[in-house]
C-alpha cells in the first residue's frame, strides 16, 4: 500500500494505492471516509490497481483556509469530480473503473459527464442518477438547518442507524456506534456544503442512456436513501447494465454484507478488458 497526497491551494487530497492491473477508484459517500471500504480493500486489491481517496473535507483530506473561503461556499458535486480528475492526472491514469457509494455515486456520474473518455465502467453502489425531488430538497434544507444548530455528531446520531437494514441494526449496534463516533471528525461547514451540493445536483438519467461503458447498480431492499424501485428503474436505462440486489441490507452493503459486495464488485471489474 502507498499513501499519497495531492496539494492544491484549496485542499490536500489524501489517497491510498494498492495492487496492480486495471485502475479502479472507490469513492466514499456523505459522512464517511475511505475506511467505509475497509472490508473491500484487501479483497479487491488482488484483482486490480485500487485507488481509495478521502474526498476533500473527509478523513485525511483537509480543506485549506483559502479553500474554506473561496472553494467551499460554492461547492458542487462537479467540484469534487474535478478533484478526482486531479488524482488521475497525478497517477498518469488515462481511464479507470469508478465505483461510488451514495454521494460517491453522484460524483462518479458527474465525473463521467465531465470526462467521458476517462471512464471504463461505472458503478453506483446504493446510489441514484435521479436529482433530488422537491420533497427531498426540503428535507436537505432541514438537514442543513439541523447541522448548523446541532453539529454533525448529533445529526448522524439520529440519522445513521436508519441507513442500515433491520438485521444489522439488531446485531451490530457497536459497528453503527463506531461510525457515529467517527462523525465527530467532520467540520459542520463541510457537511453543510456537501448537503447543499447534493441538493443542487442535476438528473443524470440521460447520461446513463447514452453511456457506452458498462454500468453496475448495487441495491438493498431495505435502503431508504436509494430505494430499490428507483434503482431497478434506472438499471433498465444503460445499454450495458448490471443489477445486483443484496437481500436483507439497507444503504450500507459494504458493511452489512461484505462478502456479497466483494463478489459483485470483483465480478464487474473482471468484465472490463
Amino acid at each position: 500500500m502507498q499513501e499519497k497526497q495531492i496539494n492544491h491551494s484549496h485542499y490536500q487530497l489524501s489517497y491510498n494505492v494498492y495492487g496492480k492491473g486495471t485502475p479502479v477508484l472507490l469513492l466514499h459517500g456523505y459522512g464517511e471516509d475511505s475506511q467505509i471500504w475497509k472490508n473491500q480493500i484487501d479483497y479487491l486489491a488482488s484483482h486490480c490497481l485500487l485507488i481509495v481517496p478521502d474526498l476533500p473535507g473527509s478523513g485525511k483530506s483537509i480543506i485549506t483556509a483559502k479553500g474554506k473561503e473561496e472553494w467551499l461556499p460554492n461547492l458542487r458535486i462537479e467540484s469534487l469530480a474535478h478533484s478526482i480528475n486531479e488524482l488521475l492526472i497525478t497517477e498518469n491514469i488515462a481511464a479507470c473503473i469508478m465505483l461510488g457509494h451514495s454521494m460517491g455515486g453522484y460524483i462518479s456520474l458527474a465525473f463521467a459527464e465531465l470526462y467521458p473518455s476517462k471512464i471504463l465502467a461505472l458503478g453506483l453502489v446504493h446510489s441514484t442518477a435521479y436529482a433530488d425531488s422537491d420533497e427531498k430538497k426540503i428535507t436537505r434544507q432541514k438537514s442543513i438547518q439541523f447541522l448548523e444548530e446541532n453539529g454533525g455528531h448529533t445529526f448522524f446520531k439520529a440519522s445513521m442507524p436508519n441507513l442500515f437494514g433491520k438485521k444489522f441494526k439488531e446485531t451490530q449496534a457497536a459497528a453503527i456506534e463506531e461510525l457515529i463516533e467517527q462523525s465527530k471528525a467532520f467540520d459542520t461547514p463541510i457537511l453543510v456544503a456537501y448537503t447543499r451540493a447534493m441538493m443542487l445536483r442535476t438528473n443524470k438519467t440521460n447520461l446513463l442512456q447514452s453511456a457506452l461503458f458498462p454500468v453496475l447498480f448495487v441495491a438493498g431492499p431495505e435502503d431508504i436513501a436509494a430505494p430499490l424501485t428507483d434503482v431497478q428503474a434506472q438499471a433498465t436505462v444503460p445499454i450495458k447494465s448490471y443489477l445486483e440486489i443484496i437481500e436483507g441490507v439497507g444503504h450500507m452493503g459494504m458493511l452489512e454484507a461484505p462478502q456479497q459486495m466483494n463478489q459483485h464488485l470483483s465480478r464487474f471489474i473482471h468484465l472490463i478488458p
